[in-house]
């Protein structure tokens, strides 16, 4: 007996032990499950956003916010990185793309159709400098070649890029000016590059320019149109926070925020 105590004290001692362990395990369990619900719940969409499109998207998604209880969780790169990162998998709901090329692809590439698809604005490229005194709203500080260096998006990944492209073909300027770029990976980088100074004057969004500084509005006739489409993924269809900002980007409230920026929108007719 004085042998039976002490061993059935340190049985319990150790099936409490496990019990505990399990209880433990069981609530790592719970918790790794709550996260995994809350990165996947309907009431969030994840949005991936040209870069162009900040601050425009900031005040759409305020004004989405206040409405509803969805919640928006939003990441901003260049249209090319972004169609990358969902062509290989990345778990988006809506794309609001700066060109109409990488929606047209995700519908070919079979997870996205045209029925979810719409142009949600039409952008305006601009030449600006922080320098208030550089730029006369004319093409002249680019056909005389008076800067140090210029700043455009990379044509490769940013629509903008490709539409600044466009301007200096159209001017007969590219050979002449090629020596002189600072090339960003999206628009905001070239915005970076030229309102830091280590660029004189670069390619931006008119949303974008800020009030100071000297900027040459560029005719549209002198590159393609940017229209710029947005897209529900497959992805997305059973998300009711992706469904419902993707139907709130069509409202009149929305694409007033839009032209607000800067932006063209397409209103039906009455």
């Amino acid at each position: 007996m004085k042998l039976t105590l002490p061993f059935y004290g340190i049985f319990l001692l150790i099936a409490f032990g496990l019990q505990s362990c399990d209880f433990v395990s069981t609530q790592r369990e719970a918790s790794s499950a709550t996260k995994k619900m809350a990165q996947t719940s309907p009431m969030r969409a994840r949005v991936a956003v040209a870069s162009n499109f900040i601050n425009p998207m900031k005040e759409l998604i305020a004004a989405f916010e206040k409405q509803t209880s969805y919640q928006i969780v939003v990441s901003y790169s260049a249209s090319g990185k972004l169609y990358a990162q969902i062509i290989n998998g990345a778990p988006f709901h809506v794309f609001l793309s700066a060109d109409q090329a990488k929606p047209s692809a995700i519908v070919e590439n079979n997870i996205g159709t045209n029925s979810n698809r719409f142009t949600y604005a039409i952008g305006q490229l601009v030449l600006w400098s922080a320098n208030s005194q550089l730029i006369d709203n004319s093409p002249k500080v680019l056909e005389q070649l008076n800067f140090r260096k210029i700043a455009l998006a990379n044509p490769k990944f940013a629509p903008y890029g490709q539409a600044a492209v466009d301007v200096l073909e159209k001017l007969d300027l590219m050979a002449k000016s090629k020596p002189k770029w600072v090339m960003g990976e999206s628009i905001s980088q070239a915005f970076q590059f030229t309102a830091s100074g280590n660029a004189d004057l670069g390619f931006i969004s008119f949303s974008q320019k800020p009030n100071h500084g000297s900027y040459w509005a560029i005719p549209e006739s002198l590159y393609t149109p940017i229209k710029q489409d947005v897209i529900l993924l497959d992805n997305g269809k059973e998300n009711i926070a992706a469904v419902a900002f993707f139907e709130y980007l069509k409202s009149n409230e929305a694409k007033n925020i839009i032209q607000s920026h800067h932006y063209k929108v397409a209103r039906k007719a009455n």
